[in-house]
């Protein structure tokens, strides 16, 4: 048996609304026959596009073979048989369109950051708790191949006692002026909710705290290194927002992580974004495929001597975490969680307080490159 869920999708027209989720999750379960749920039964999932651009919605769903959309959104948040809302919208006009989801009834689903502010996403979360709405919030790092390996080597003690966590994550996004950029002007006017800061550090909470421990105080820096770029419309603006950040996480339990963020980096690494876990009894490199591991009894003696060349292949040393199984698509994988907490009342930590607790870890970091001071993490009332 196959029961319909009707999912409002409002901002599918951006880059990551298209690709990552009606694409590469919501159709792609359309397409393996809808989410099995515990007693067997399957459900599956109905889209409805929503968003401004009229030309862009209508073309969209005849290529795809979805048979509604909409710009307007109250029409469809009115709607009883779409019990779902998702967002993928600019974060600066996202939550206003949750609070009317949330005020319709709606199963939420949304993107990051939930809120421009701690004190919104707090709101939302307290709405969302005294509406009895299910709510759920983009985690999809956490369901990348790599990242789960890195988890199985922690859950087994591999590590034995973490001492640190170093993190790499960026490239170069293209000025404009000779190659066209492969971000969104937006990304980079801090009026229009841009900024690495706040896009990235709701990541590295959710990473960190789920693989490690919680943020408990974070020293970063905030920059912006190239001050003007080329928009979609061909002329220049002024970047107002942040492109890199480097920030030094103290984590619970005397862990120290150091991640630095950049869209002004040419990467010379085996994937986009690496994170190095040592501990007392072995260390492990994942990407976002790929995880590699070394113990201490294979751990090569490294002797610095800058008069001779060093005979040791250090990257020779290390071996591959196998897959021992196949990995989905990681926001397919999450969307298939939530719909099961939404049917089957499946457990789900990816709420709106786990968000707002990114949000906090974003307002932290930009006060803290602003005072330059080492700001506390406290924990969320």
């Amino acid at each position: 048996m196959t029961d319909a869920l009707g999912v409002i999708m409002n901002g599918v027209t951006g880059r990551m609304g298209y690709r990552q989720h009606l694409v590469r999750s919501v159709l792609a379960i359309r397409e393996q026959g809808g989410v099995e749920l515990a007693d067997g039964r399957r459900v599956q999932l109905e889209p409805v596009l929503v968003g401004r651009n009229a030309a862009k919605l209508a073309e969209m769903a005849a290529r795809h073979n979805i048979d509604r959309w909409t710009t307007d959104l109250a029409e469809v948040l009115a709607d009883p048989g779409l019990p779902v809302y998702f967002d993928a919208q600019l974060t600066s006009v996202r939550e206003e369109a949750l609070k009317a989801a949330i005020a319709a009834g709606k199963a939420i689903y949304t993107e990051k950051p939930v809120a421009s502010s701690l004190t919104g996403a707090l709101e939302l979360a307290r709405l969302a708790t005294e509406a009895g709405v299910p709510n759920g919030v983009v985690h999809d790092k956490l369901f990348l191949p790599g990242l789960l390996k890195l988890r199985r080597l922690a859950d087994a003690g591999f590590f034995g006692r973490i001492l640190s966590v170093r993190g790499e994550f960026g490239y170069w996004v293209f000025e404009g002026d000779w190659q066209p950029a492969q971000r969104p002007s937006w990304n980079y006017r801090a009026e229009d909710g841009g900024g690495i800061v706040s896009d990235m550090f709701c990541h590295w909470s959710y990473v960190l705290e789920n693989l490690f421990g919680r943020v408990e105080a974070v020293t970063a820096k905030a920059v912006t290194h190239i001050p003007r770029r080329i928009g979609e419309d061909g002329a220049w603006y002024d970047a107002t927002a942040d492109d890199a950040a480097y920030g030094i996480f103290e984590l619970e339990g005397g862990i120290i992580a150091q991640i630095n963020s950049s869209w002004c980096v040419r990467p010379d690494r085996g994937e986009l974004v690496e994170f190095q876990v040592d501990g007392t009894e072995g260390s492990a490199v994942a990407g976002l495929r790929n995880c590699r591991f070394q113990h201490r009894s294979g751990t090569p003696l490294a002797v610095w001597n800058p008069d001779l060349p060093d005979a040791n292949d250090y990257r020779a040393a290390w071996q591959e975490v196998p897959d021992n199984g196949s990995f989905d698509n990681g926001f397919k994988a999450q969307w298939e969680q939530f719909v099961r907490h939404v049917a089957d009342g499946a457990a789900n930590p990816y709420d709106f307080t786990a968000a707002a607790r990114g949000v906090q870890l974003a307002e932290a970091g930009l006060r803290s490159s602003a005072e330059g001071r080492r700001v506390e993490v406290g924990e969320l009332a």
